[in-house]
């Protein structure tokens, strides 16, 4: 199992579900990164998203191969690559499609906030 900090390769749908029913029972913020292991744009977003990870140890950040697990793929219904799925208690919070940098940090960053709030406030 990974460690905190750390993008979760999924490389199973039982892995996948396992990691998902985990940030939902958490009630976790969770970062999907729908790759491909040709996708030059993937590749150059590969390195932020562990740089994100590390960062915000409390938001869980998976990764999914759309050739691997297509299924998946399919269900949340990828048709670029890279998109990110930033997801929480089972709802889709937002959607970036394409290399976009800056606009993924600030989503992430974004609801990363709403949630350590949340957390606090009901502490």
């Amino acid at each position: 199992m990974a460690e905190e900090g750390q993008v979760i390769s999924c490389h199973t749908v039982e892995s996948w579900n396992e990691q998902l029913q985990k940030g939902i029972a958490a009630k976790k913020l969770i970062v999907v990164d729908f790759t491909a292991s040709w996708c030059p744009p993937c590749k150059l977003m590969s390195p932020i998203l562990s740089e994100l990870a590390k960062k915000l140890p409390a938001v869980i950040f998976l990764k999914v191969d759309v050739d691997e697990l297509k299924s998946v793929a399919e269900e949340w219904a990828v048709e670029a690559m890279p998109t990110f799925v930033l997801t929480k208690e089972g709802k889709v919070l937002e959607r970036i499609v394409g290399a976009k940098k800056d606009e993924l940090q600030l989503a992430v960053e974004k609801h990363a906030t709403t949630v350590e709030n949340a957390t606090t406030a009901n502490a």
